[in-house]
């Protein structure tokens, strides 16, 4: 089985305004909400895809009940921890001719609350997939990802974290089975501007001395490069498309490399799966569904180094 984690999910209350001008009254051209969280991102896309799978987190209040209600419209199960102190936040996602975002709080986690999430994880076995990705909330201690690790060490879970800086660089004595830093992050892990491909390749392996399984770097318009725990190295371009949407874009290239992997254990296969189901997003206004993907999948090409 597969499992997401998103500590605070959200609803993205999305609106287009046409010149949107402050201390005046603006009305929305457009507008959407969303189930919002980058573990929500991962499992609608894997959905999507055809992989079931089960997202776990904290939820509160009545905008946990709508996330509730969301995730079973969006084709995949949940076992959130209701918490009982504040809400579930409602981030505001402004589109004009600059993007705004304001981002709520989030409801408060106790210690109670964050052991019950540990004894649902207690369940994982081997060859599980666990995705750990976001940020943690300011109620929650930041040693989390590296305490989740450890509970599971040993058991064969194939556990894949997206988070930046530190919050990733501390999870690496774990080996965890995929990372995926965008090269700027990656350079920042090291404290270095990265010029060129082969200084990408050549700080991703750094992550793998250091414990990472796959290493794979998103590059925005120039492509991804993955190093695989095989030590060989692969190289995704991008489709023409126009972008639309950054939101998510980066989930769903991890909810792609993962159903591409599981479909037939492939890195080639399973980067080719995942630029395309990453790409599709960032054409699209929301999350990708499945035809867009595979048809993206058919204008990518692999390169090998």
């Amino acid at each position: 089985m597969i499992y997401t984690v998103t500590f605070n999910p959200a609803l993205d209350y999305v609106v287009k305004v046409d010149h949107f001008t402050l201390g005046t009254v603006n009305r929305t051209e457009r507008e959407s909400i969303y189930c919002g969280g980058k573990g929500l991102n991962v499992s609608a896309v894997l959905a999507a895809l055809g992989y079931g799978n089960i997202a776990l987190g904290f939820v509160a209040g009545f905008t946990g009940q709508e996330i509730e209600r969301g995730v079973k419209s969006l084709g995949f199960q949940s076992d959130f921890i209701r918490v009982e102190k504040g809400m579930s936040r409602i981030n505001v996602k402004l589109k004009s001719r600059e993007e705004t975002e304001i981002n709520g709080m989030g409801p408060e986690i106790t210690g109670e609350d964050v052991k019950r999430l540990f004894e649902k994880l207690d369940c994982l076995k081997k060859e599980d997939v666990l995705v750990l990705s976001g940020s943690i909330p300011k109620s929650i201690d930041d040693d989390i990802y590296e305490r989740i690790m450890k509970q599971l060490d040993g058991r064969g879970v194939r556990i894949v974290v997206d988070a930046t800086k530190d919050l990733l660089i501390n999870v690496l004595p774990y080996h965890p089975f995929l990372i995926k830093p965008n090269n700027h992050e990656l350079g920042e892990m090291f404290g270095v501007t990265l010029r060129g491909e082969e200084e990408i390749i050549d700080y991703g392996k750094r992550l793998q001395d250091k414990g990472a399984g796959n290493v794979l770097v998103s590059m925005a318009g120039d492509g991804a490069i993955l190093i695989t725990e095989e030590s060989k190295v692969y190289r995704m371009g991008v489709p023409k498309g126009t972008v639309k949407n950054s939101v998510g874009a980066g989930d769903s290239m991890v909810a792609g490399f993962i159903a591409g992997f599981l479909e037939n254990g492939s890195y080639e296969h399973a980067l080719r799966l995942g630029s395309a189901a990453g790409s599709a997003s960032a054409f699209s206004e929301g999350l990708a569904g499945k035809e867009d993907i595979l048809k993206l999948y058919e204008e990518l090409s692999m390169e090998g180094f």
